[in-house]
């Protein structure tokens, strides 16, 4: 199978190495399969001879919207086979899911994108805003109400602040659950180590699987432990999850990717 795989060698993470986890990805993949990589900028003239791509790595897409755009345009309007499949509702398609989740009261933290809808959040000392098409933490600002009210805001999330124990995500390749790993120091979120998950953060974090809509794509279920014990969801990133591979031990990593290839595999054969 020939799979043209899509990244950003050169994006700069925060705490994270893009490069290194698709590079070690990729050099996997070619045991079993012929990849070619390439930025999603220079990805339209070798679509149509790839027999899968693979959405990875490319950073938060709003650095490149309309050719992102113009891309899942092109997948829906040639059936082009993707992984992940473009067919999720959430950070696929920016962060309304977050406003939706709220109001179909699930475990999310909650959510609003008008001060009318304040009295939704309960009372807290400090907001979160941040942009609606947002990723990454871009744009991300904590504020008081007094600030708040003044604000004039556009396409803009408002959260109350939450504060939690520490931040957790969970792994999947389909509604497969591979790992977890937490940070436990929430100021670093980026510094992650095995999160050894029960069956609850389980059950949580498949809530989420099953409610979006993916049949065939990896996707990272982000959430918070609060004060109070209970899981709260983050954000689920079902386009192109950081996945950690690398901090990861050895059998856990080697799951993964047998997992992860055996899953392509599968796909192949339902083209064929």
């Amino acid at each position: 199978m020939k799979i043209l795989y899509l990244t950003d060698l050169y994006y700069n993470a925060k705490g994270r190495n893009y490069f290194k986890e698709d590079l070690y990805i990729t050099e996997k993949l070619t045991e079993e399969f012929d990849i070619a990589l390439c930025h999603p900028r220079n990805s339209q003239s070798f679509e149509k001879d790839a027999d899968l791509i693979i959405f990875r790595n490319t950073g938060p897409v709003i650095g490149f919207e309309k050719t992102y755009q113009q891309f899942v345009e092109r997948v829906k309007s040639n059936n082009l086979k993707t992984f992940n499949e473009f067919t999720g509702k959430a950070d696929m398609c920016g962060k309304q899911y977050l406003l939706d989740l709220t109001l179909k009261d699930y475990p999310v933290i909650p959510t609003i994108a008008s001060v009318e809808n304040l009295n939704l959040l309960g009372e807290c000392e400090k907001y979160a805003i941040k942009p609606k098409n947002g990723a990454d933490s871009i744009g991300l600002e904590f504020i008081g109400k007094e600030e708040l009210l003044k604000r004039n805001l556009k396409n803009t999330l408002i959260q109350p602040k939450v504060d939690f124990e520490y931040e957790v995500s969970f792994y999947f390749i389909n509604d497969k659950l591979e790992y977890a790993l937490y940070a436990p120091n929430k100021e670093k979120r980026w510094e992650l180590e095995k999160y050894d998950f029960t069956k609850k953060d389980r059950d949580f974090a498949l809530k989420f699987i099953e409610w979006n809509s993916i049949e065939n794509g990896i996707q990272r279920v982000d959430a918070c432990r609060t004060k109070y014990g209970e899981l709260l969801l983050v954000e689920l990133e079902d386009l192109n999850p950081y996945l950690s591979i690398l901090e990861l031990d050895k059998k856990t990593r080697e799951k993964f990717m047998n997992d992860f290839t055996d899953t392509l595999k599968k796909m192949k054969k339902s083209f064929d």
